[in-house]
Protein backbone atom coordinates (compact mmCIF):
# COMPACT_ATOMS: atom_id res chain seq x y z
CA UNK A 1 0.00 0.00 0.00
CA UNK A 2 1.08 3.21 -0.81
CA UNK A 3 0.16 6.84 -1.26
CA UNK A 4 0.94 8.79 -5.17
CA UNK A 5 4.57 9.41 -5.00
CA UNK A 6 4.41 12.73 -5.91
CA UNK A 7 1.24 14.01 -3.76
CA UNK A 8 3.71 16.21 -1.67
CA UNK A 9 1.54 17.45 1.74
CA UNK A 10 1.55 20.94 3.33
CA UNK A 11 2.23 21.49 7.17
CA UNK A 12 -2.16 21.92 7.02
CA UNK A 13 -2.40 18.52 5.53
CA UNK A 14 -0.65 16.43 8.21
CA UNK A 15 -3.28 15.42 10.59
CA UNK A 16 -5.93 14.73 7.60
CA UNK A 17 -6.32 10.92 6.09
CA UNK A 18 -4.25 10.22 3.23
CA UNK A 19 -5.22 7.57 0.89
CA UNK A 20 -2.76 4.98 0.31
CA UNK A 21 -3.62 2.54 -2.69
CA UNK A 22 -2.21 -1.55 -3.38
CA UNK A 23 0.88 -0.54 -5.48
CA UNK A 24 1.58 -4.25 -7.67
CA UNK A 25 2.62 -5.22 -10.67
CA UNK A 26 1.24 -7.41 -13.03
CA UNK A 27 2.58 -8.79 -16.62
CA UNK A 28 -0.41 -9.68 -18.86
CA UNK A 29 -0.05 -13.55 -19.48
CA UNK A 30 -0.77 -13.12 -23.43
CA UNK A 31 1.24 -9.88 -24.43
CA UNK A 32 3.38 -9.73 -21.40
CA UNK A 33 2.84 -6.01 -20.94
CA UNK A 34 3.91 -5.41 -17.41
CA UNK A 35 1.18 -2.76 -16.03
CA UNK A 36 -0.07 -1.42 -12.20
CA UNK A 37 -3.91 -1.04 -12.28
CA UNK A 38 -5.58 2.40 -12.53
CA UNK A 39 -6.55 2.76 -8.99
CA UNK A 40 -6.44 6.83 -9.73
CA UNK A 41 -6.89 8.82 -13.03
CA UNK A 42 -4.24 10.23 -15.36
CA UNK A 43 -6.33 14.24 -14.93
CA UNK A 44 -6.16 13.75 -11.04
CA UNK A 45 -2.09 12.91 -11.23
CA UNK A 46 -0.52 14.75 -13.60
CA UNK A 47 -3.01 18.23 -13.80
CA UNK A 48 -0.78 20.07 -11.40
CA UNK A 49 2.52 18.61 -11.18
CA UNK A 50 5.83 18.69 -9.01
CA UNK A 51 8.25 17.61 -11.01
CA UNK A 52 10.24 20.33 -13.19
CA UNK A 53 12.96 18.70 -15.61
CA UNK A 54 15.22 21.67 -15.69
CA UNK A 55 16.42 21.05 -12.14
CA UNK A 56 18.56 18.52 -13.60
CA UNK A 57 21.62 19.61 -15.32
CA UNK A 58 22.70 16.04 -16.43
CA UNK A 59 19.28 15.97 -18.13
CA UNK A 60 19.43 19.38 -19.68
CA UNK A 61 22.40 18.44 -21.34
CA UNK A 62 21.25 15.22 -22.33
CA UNK A 63 18.21 17.06 -23.92
CA UNK A 64 20.92 19.40 -25.93
CA UNK A 65 22.42 16.75 -26.76
CA UNK A 66 19.79 15.02 -28.32
CA UNK A 67 18.43 18.16 -30.42
CA UNK A 68 21.61 18.43 -31.79
CA UNK A 69 21.45 14.59 -32.84
CA UNK A 70 18.34 15.05 -34.67
CA UNK A 71 18.90 18.38 -36.16
CA UNK A 72 21.64 16.63 -37.88
CA UNK A 73 20.19 13.28 -38.68
CA UNK A 74 16.99 14.43 -39.76
CA UNK A 75 17.88 17.46 -41.39
CA UNK A 76 15.46 20.00 -38.91
CA UNK A 77 15.64 23.64 -39.98
CA UNK A 78 12.93 26.57 -40.34
CA UNK A 79 10.67 24.51 -42.66
CA UNK A 80 10.58 21.83 -39.77
CA UNK A 81 7.86 21.57 -36.61
CA UNK A 82 9.37 19.90 -33.55
CA UNK A 83 6.12 18.92 -31.16
CA UNK A 84 6.85 17.02 -27.69
CA UNK A 85 4.18 15.40 -25.64
CA UNK A 86 4.33 15.98 -22.25
CA UNK A 87 6.96 18.73 -22.82
CA UNK A 88 7.10 19.57 -18.94
CA UNK A 89 8.60 22.95 -18.42
CA UNK A 90 10.21 23.83 -21.80
CA UNK A 91 13.49 21.63 -21.60
CA UNK A 92 14.32 20.54 -24.45
CA UNK A 93 12.64 22.30 -26.42
CA UNK A 94 13.53 25.32 -25.99
CA UNK A 95 17.45 24.07 -27.68
CA UNK A 96 15.23 23.51 -30.64
CA UNK A 97 13.82 26.84 -30.70
CA UNK A 98 17.42 28.22 -30.11
CA UNK A 99 18.56 26.40 -33.14
CA UNK A 100 15.71 28.52 -35.09
CA UNK A 101 13.16 25.00 -35.86
CA UNK A 102 9.20 25.48 -34.93
CA UNK A 103 8.24 23.81 -31.56
CA UNK A 104 5.34 23.09 -30.03
CA UNK A 105 5.06 21.58 -26.69
CA UNK A 106 1.79 19.77 -25.08
CA UNK A 107 1.58 19.24 -21.44
CA UNK A 108 -1.17 18.21 -19.23
CA UNK A 109 0.20 20.07 -16.09
CA UNK A 110 -0.88 23.67 -16.38
CA UNK A 111 1.57 24.80 -13.62
CA UNK A 112 4.53 23.54 -15.43
CA UNK A 113 3.37 24.70 -19.19
CA UNK A 114 2.93 28.06 -17.31
CA UNK A 115 6.89 27.35 -16.91
CA UNK A 116 7.50 26.53 -20.48
CA UNK A 117 5.18 29.53 -22.13
CA UNK A 118 6.77 32.14 -19.96
CA UNK A 119 10.26 30.56 -21.72
CA UNK A 120 8.27 31.70 -25.37
CA UNK A 121 8.05 27.69 -25.91
CA UNK A 122 4.68 27.09 -27.41
CA UNK A 123 2.54 25.05 -25.08
CA UNK A 124 -0.67 23.48 -24.94
CA UNK A 125 -2.53 22.37 -22.20
CA UNK A 126 -3.45 18.92 -23.22
CA UNK A 127 -3.93 14.96 -22.84
CA UNK A 128 -2.97 13.32 -25.82
CA UNK A 129 -5.16 10.58 -27.10
CA UNK A 130 -6.97 10.36 -30.85
CA UNK A 131 -9.61 12.53 -29.98
CA UNK A 132 -7.13 15.66 -29.09
CA UNK A 133 -4.85 14.17 -31.58
CA UNK A 134 -7.59 14.16 -34.17
CA UNK A 135 -8.42 18.19 -33.01
CA UNK A 136 -5.29 19.00 -33.32
CA UNK A 137 -4.19 17.36 -36.76
CA UNK A 138 -7.68 19.20 -37.99
CA UNK A 139 -6.17 22.89 -36.66
CA UNK A 140 -3.14 22.32 -38.77
CA UNK A 141 -0.42 20.42 -35.92
CA UNK A 142 1.81 17.79 -37.76
CA UNK A 143 5.35 16.76 -36.71
CA UNK A 144 8.13 15.57 -38.60
CA UNK A 145 9.62 15.20 -35.72
CA UNK A 146 7.31 13.99 -32.79
CA UNK A 147 9.20 13.42 -29.18
CA UNK A 148 8.39 11.60 -26.24
CA UNK A 149 10.81 11.14 -23.26
CA UNK A 150 9.42 9.68 -20.24
CA UNK A 151 5.44 9.36 -21.38
CA UNK A 152 4.75 6.10 -22.35
CA UNK A 153 4.54 4.63 -18.81
CA UNK A 154 2.48 7.78 -17.44
CA UNK A 155 -0.53 7.06 -20.21
CA UNK A 156 -3.16 4.39 -18.92
CA UNK A 157 -5.35 4.13 -21.94
CA UNK A 158 -2.20 3.10 -23.91
CA UNK A 159 -3.54 2.60 -27.12
CA UNK A 160 -5.67 5.76 -27.09
CA UNK A 161 -1.94 7.54 -26.70
CA UNK A 162 -0.46 5.59 -29.47
CA UNK A 163 -3.13 5.97 -32.04
CA UNK A 164 -2.85 9.87 -31.07
CA UNK A 165 0.92 9.70 -31.76
CA UNK A 166 0.37 8.47 -35.44
CA UNK A 167 -1.97 11.08 -35.76
CA UNK A 168 0.28 13.92 -34.81
CA UNK A 169 3.21 12.49 -36.75
CA UNK A 170 3.53 13.20 -40.49
CA UNK A 171 4.10 11.09 -43.17
CA UNK A 172 7.47 11.15 -43.55
CA UNK A 173 8.59 11.82 -40.11
CA UNK A 174 10.35 10.34 -37.34
CA UNK A 175 8.76 9.86 -33.80
CA UNK A 176 11.33 8.73 -30.80
CA UNK A 177 10.18 7.86 -27.84
CA UNK A 178 12.19 7.57 -24.33
CA UNK A 179 11.48 5.38 -21.44
CA UNK A 180 13.18 3.16 -19.22
CA UNK A 181 13.85 -0.34 -20.15
CA UNK A 182 12.46 -3.50 -18.27
CA UNK A 183 15.71 -5.45 -18.80
CA UNK A 184 17.49 -2.76 -16.78
CA UNK A 185 14.26 -2.53 -14.09
CA UNK A 186 14.75 -5.95 -13.24
CA UNK A 187 18.61 -6.57 -13.59
CA UNK A 188 19.50 -3.46 -11.92
CA UNK A 189 16.94 -4.31 -9.24
CA UNK A 190 15.06 -0.85 -9.77
CA UNK A 191 11.70 -1.71 -8.10
CA UNK A 192 11.31 2.06 -6.65
CA UNK A 193 10.68 3.07 -10.47
CA UNK A 194 7.22 1.45 -9.62
CA UNK A 195 4.97 4.13 -8.81
CA UNK A 196 1.13 4.75 -9.58
CA UNK A 197 2.22 7.71 -12.32
CA UNK A 198 3.75 4.71 -14.17
CA UNK A 199 0.97 2.29 -15.52
CA UNK A 200 2.93 0.05 -17.69
CA UNK A 201 7.12 -0.95 -17.88
CA UNK A 202 8.47 -2.21 -21.41
CA UNK A 203 11.09 -4.16 -23.42
CA UNK A 204 11.51 -3.38 -26.62
CA UNK A 205 10.00 -6.56 -27.53
CA UNK A 206 6.44 -4.85 -26.50
CA UNK A 207 6.94 -1.29 -27.65
CA UNK A 208 7.23 -3.34 -31.30
CA UNK A 209 4.11 -4.81 -30.54
CA UNK A 210 2.23 -1.67 -29.47
CA UNK A 211 3.16 0.37 -31.86
CA UNK A 212 2.58 -2.28 -34.92
CA UNK A 213 -0.84 -2.30 -33.58
CA UNK A 214 -1.43 1.51 -34.67
CA UNK A 215 0.57 1.95 -38.31
CA UNK A 216 3.78 2.49 -36.78
CA UNK A 217 7.30 0.58 -37.31
CA UNK A 218 10.09 0.79 -34.78
CA UNK A 219 13.28 1.44 -37.13
CA UNK A 220 16.09 1.82 -35.02
CA UNK A 221 16.62 2.38 -30.97
CA UNK A 222 19.29 3.20 -28.70
CA UNK A 223 20.24 2.01 -25.32
CA UNK A 224 20.80 5.21 -22.80
CA UNK A 225 22.36 5.33 -19.34
CA UNK A 226 19.42 8.13 -18.51
CA UNK A 227 17.15 6.81 -15.65
CA UNK A 228 18.98 3.45 -14.49
CA UNK A 229 19.10 2.48 -18.21
CA UNK A 230 16.69 3.45 -21.05
CA UNK A 231 15.85 3.24 -24.55
CA UNK A 232 14.95 5.41 -27.34
CA UNK A 233 13.30 4.13 -29.86
CA UNK A 234 12.47 5.69 -33.40
CA UNK A 235 9.45 4.76 -35.35
CA UNK A 236 7.55 6.16 -38.89
CA UNK A 237 4.32 5.41 -40.42
CA UNK A 238 4.80 1.99 -41.49
CA UNK A 239 4.14 2.75 -45.51
CA UNK A 240 7.93 4.92 -44.91
CA UNK A 241 9.93 1.86 -45.00
CA UNK A 242 12.47 2.89 -43.55
CA UNK A 243 15.19 0.39 -43.10
CA UNK A 244 15.71 -1.67 -39.90
CA UNK A 245 19.07 -1.24 -37.98
CA UNK A 246 21.14 -3.87 -36.59
CA UNK A 247 20.94 -2.68 -33.57
CA UNK A 248 17.68 -2.86 -33.03
CA UNK A 249 17.74 -6.62 -34.48
CA UNK A 250 20.19 -7.18 -31.61
CA UNK A 251 18.48 -5.85 -28.92
CA UNK A 252 15.74 -7.92 -30.12
CA UNK A 253 17.60 -10.41 -30.01
CA UNK A 254 18.89 -10.25 -26.85
CA UNK A 255 15.91 -9.56 -25.21
CA UNK A 256 14.25 -12.99 -25.68
CA UNK A 257 17.83 -14.68 -25.35
CA UNK A 258 16.97 -13.02 -21.46
CA UNK A 259 13.65 -14.58 -21.58
CA UNK A 260 11.44 -11.28 -21.79
CA UNK A 261 9.05 -13.68 -24.10
CA UNK A 262 8.46 -15.73 -21.51
CA UNK A 263 6.26 -15.44 -18.05
CA UNK A 264 7.93 -17.14 -15.57
CA UNK A 265 11.52 -14.55 -16.51
CA UNK A 266 9.10 -11.99 -14.71
CA UNK A 267 8.15 -14.31 -11.32
CA UNK A 268 11.92 -14.61 -9.88
CA UNK A 269 11.91 -10.70 -9.21
CA UNK A 270 10.01 -9.84 -6.03
CA UNK A 271 12.61 -12.09 -3.87
CA UNK A 272 15.29 -9.42 -4.44
CA UNK A 273 13.39 -6.71 -3.65
CA UNK A 274 12.72 -8.06 -0.60
CA UNK A 275 16.13 -8.69 0.67
CA UNK A 276 17.07 -5.04 -0.66
CA UNK A 277 14.70 -3.70 2.03
CA UNK A 278 16.18 -6.06 4.66
CA UNK A 279 19.70 -4.65 3.65
CA UNK A 280 18.71 -1.16 4.03
CA UNK A 281 16.90 -1.13 7.06
CA UNK A 282 19.71 -3.06 8.91
CA UNK A 283 22.35 -0.33 7.81
CA UNK A 284 19.58 2.57 9.05
CA UNK A 285 18.93 0.62 12.48
CA UNK A 286 22.90 0.07 13.05
CA UNK A 287 23.58 4.10 11.86
CA UNK A 288 20.52 5.17 14.35
CA UNK A 289 22.04 2.76 16.97
CA UNK A 290 25.38 4.20 16.88
CA UNK A 291 23.67 7.64 17.47
CA UNK A 292 24.48 8.92 13.59
CA UNK A 293 22.24 11.62 12.01
CA UNK A 294 20.89 10.52 8.54
CA UNK A 295 19.56 13.01 6.46
CA UNK A 296 18.40 13.20 2.12
CA UNK A 297 18.94 14.26 -0.44
CA UNK A 298 15.77 14.36 -3.51
CA UNK A 299 12.49 13.95 -3.47
CA UNK A 300 12.27 11.71 -6.26
CA UNK A 301 8.79 9.69 -7.11
CA UNK A 302 10.63 6.65 -6.49
CA UNK A 303 12.47 7.73 -3.41
CA UNK A 304 8.89 7.84 -2.36
CA UNK A 305 8.25 4.17 -3.31
CA UNK A 306 11.17 2.71 -1.18
CA UNK A 307 11.14 5.03 1.55
CA UNK A 308 6.63 3.95 1.69
CA UNK A 309 7.69 -0.13 1.26
CA UNK A 310 10.38 -0.29 3.50
CA UNK A 311 8.80 1.98 6.33
CA UNK A 312 11.55 4.50 6.53
CA UNK A 313 9.73 7.58 8.59
CA UNK A 314 11.56 10.36 10.06
CA UNK A 315 12.68 8.49 12.67
CA UNK A 316 15.70 7.55 10.85
CA UNK A 317 15.71 10.18 7.75
CA UNK A 318 15.30 13.54 9.79
CA UNK A 319 14.68 15.47 6.25
CA UNK A 320 15.13 15.50 2.85
CA UNK A 321 16.18 18.59 0.47
CA UNK A 322 15.80 19.43 -2.96
CA UNK A 323 17.03 21.85 -5.32
CA UNK A 324 12.56 22.01 -6.61
CA UNK A 325 11.72 25.03 -5.04
CA UNK A 326 8.09 23.88 -5.32
CA UNK A 327 8.71 21.21 -2.79
CA UNK A 328 10.36 23.21 0.04
CA UNK A 329 8.25 23.67 2.92
CA UNK A 330 6.06 20.31 2.19
CA UNK A 331 6.89 16.81 3.20
CA UNK A 332 7.03 13.53 1.45
CA UNK A 333 3.52 11.70 1.03
CA UNK A 334 3.19 8.64 3.04
CA UNK A 335 6.10 9.04 5.05
CA UNK A 336 6.04 12.89 6.49
CA UNK A 337 9.61 13.16 5.91
CA UNK A 338 10.33 17.11 5.78
CA UNK A 339 11.55 18.76 2.78
CA UNK A 340 14.23 21.44 2.87
CA UNK A 341 16.54 23.58 0.51
CA UNK A 342 19.83 22.31 -0.17
CA UNK A 343 21.69 24.74 1.95
CA UNK A 344 20.07 22.56 5.31
CA UNK A 345 22.78 20.25 4.83
CA UNK A 346 25.48 22.12 5.15
CA UNK A 347 23.83 23.77 8.60
CA UNK A 348 23.02 20.41 10.05
CA UNK A 349 26.07 18.13 9.05
CA UNK A 350 24.92 14.75 8.82
CA UNK A 351 26.80 11.91 9.37
CA UNK A 352 24.82 9.96 6.20
CA UNK A 353 23.26 11.28 3.02
CA UNK A 354 21.19 8.83 1.15
CA UNK A 355 20.64 9.74 -2.30
CA UNK A 356 17.20 9.11 -3.21
CA UNK A 357 17.34 10.04 -6.96
CA UNK A 358 19.76 7.24 -7.26
CA UNK A 359 19.97 7.61 -11.50
CA UNK A 360 21.53 10.99 -11.03
CA UNK A 361 24.31 10.09 -8.00
CA UNK A 362 27.30 11.04 -9.88
CA UNK A 363 25.92 14.53 -10.13
CA UNK A 364 24.88 14.69 -6.85
CA UNK A 365 28.14 13.37 -4.98
CA UNK A 366 29.79 15.99 -7.41
CA UNK A 367 27.54 18.86 -6.10
CA UNK A 368 27.58 17.70 -2.44
CA UNK A 369 31.26 17.58 -2.29
CA UNK A 370 31.79 20.29 0.53
CA UNK A 371 30.48 17.74 2.43
CA UNK A 372 33.64 16.12 2.95
CA UNK A 373 34.55 18.94 5.14
CA UNK A 374 32.72 17.28 7.92
CA UNK A 375 33.30 13.66 7.21
CA UNK A 376 29.71 12.75 5.52
CA UNK A 377 29.30 9.89 3.76
CA UNK A 378 26.73 8.89 1.06
CA UNK A 379 24.69 6.11 0.81
CA UNK A 380 23.45 4.44 -2.68
CA UNK A 381 20.36 1.47 -2.32
CA UNK A 382 20.13 0.52 -5.91
CA UNK A 383 21.03 -1.82 -7.24
CA UNK A 384 22.49 -2.45 -4.22
CA UNK A 385 23.06 -0.55 -0.79
CA UNK A 386 26.61 1.16 -1.08
CA UNK A 387 28.54 3.46 1.48
CA UNK A 388 30.66 5.98 -0.23
CA UNK A 389 32.61 8.91 0.88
Amino acid sequence: MSPLCESFLRPDQLDAMEPFYPLTAYVCEKCLLVQLSEYVSSEAIFSEYAYFSSYSDSWLKHAETYCEQMIERFGLGANSRVVEVASNDGYLLQYFAARGVPVLGIEPAANVARVAIDKGIPTRVEFVGQQTARQMADEGVAADLLVGNNVLAHVPDLNGFVAGLSILLRRGGVLTMEFPHLLRLVDGNQFDTIYHEHFSYFSLLIVRKIFAAHGLEVFDVEELRTHGGSLRVYACHAGDKRPITERLLALADAELRAGYGELETYLHFARRVEETKRKLLDFLIQAKREGKQIAGYGAPGKGNTLLNYCGIRADFISYTVDRNPYKHGTFLPGTHIPIYRPERLAETRPDYILILPWNLKDEIVHQLAYAREWGAKFVVPIPELTICD
